[in-house]
């Protein structure tokens, strides 16, 4: 009699783990299609909303709180992670007024996560890469009335200029009146307000200059490491899809185990 019941009780589990991985199956599947259907592309409805939604865009779903889009432009290629929010103005419906609030530029890759949040100008330029969650905005509460509680207080505006190939660290704010350079790194979680040049690394709160690129004697402080390929290769690299990835991955683990097996020779001289 035990012998049957433990022979039911093992087809019954048997069945029961088929089924939920039957459902495990169906529930991704159909996420997966909820996603595709849902991101924002020149070929969707919402495109018509935005001031221009370039050749290539996609902004992922479940999208952020995405509103002033005729007072936003998103230039051709760019990626938009999902959860983003991007904003132009206090709330929807406001006139604006003829100009383009927000700008994001070609090429760029927007972490998920991430607020921008516009109200007279932010411009990303083209091929700007930032981690997840990063904040950028261009407004900021005044607190100079000490009888008013501050979010109550007249806002102010400066303008946001980000420049060309600059990447964005996870968690990075990016405070109103701020200016970067082209290919400027800033460190995850950095506070960045003010003018910052060209080829430059910045980090810390607030955020200050760490390594800057000098014409006559390169990178100072010296940069630790050679690139693995010029930038030539990787931009080679980049138009072969999955396959140039890849390729990258490859060299990224061969070049890690170089420096594993250079640290245990030093640990064995020394």
């Amino acid at each position: 009699m035990s012998r049957k019941r433990s022979i039911r009780q093992a087809v019954a589990d048997g069945v029961g783990q088929r089924a939920r991985q039957g459902v495990h199956i169906a529930l991704h599947r159909t996420l997966e299609w909820v996603q595709r259907r849902g991101e924002i592309t020149p070929q969707t409805p919402g495109r018509r909303r935005f001031a221009y939604l370039g050749e290539g865009v996609c902004i992922g779903f479940p999208v952020g709180a995405v509103y002033g889009e005729p007072w936003i432009s998103i230039g051709d290629h760019t990626l938009v992670g999902t959860h983003v929010t991007i904003s132009a103005g206090f709330v929807p419906g406001l006139d604006l007024g003829p100009d383009v609030v927000v700008r994001i530029g070609g090429s760029c890759s927007i972490g998920r996560g991430t607020h921008i949040v516009g109200h007279q100008s932010i411009v990303i330029g083209d091929d700007v890469f930032t981690g997840p969650n990063v904040y950028i905005t261009d407004q900021n509460h005044s607190y100079g009335d000490l009888h008013t509680p501050i979010g109550r207080q007249w806002p102010e505006n400066n303008p946001v200029v980000i420049g060309d190939g600059c990447w964005i660290g996870t968690g990075a704010i990016i405070l109103p009146g701020t200016r970067l350079g082209r290919n400027v790194a800033v460190a995850g979680g950095a506070v960045v307000r003010g003018e910052f040049p060209d080829h430059a690394v910045i980090g810390g709160v607030p955020a200050k200059i760490l390594r800057s690129h000098d014409k006559e004697n390169g990178w100072q402080p010296p940069l630790r490491t050679h690139p693995l390929m010029s930038l030539d290769e990787l931009a080679a690299l980049s138009v072969n899809g999955l396959e140039g990835l890849q390729v990258l991955q490859d060299k990224l683990r061969e070049e890690s185990g170089r420096r594993d097996g250079d640290d245990a020779l030093q640990e064995e001289a020394g």
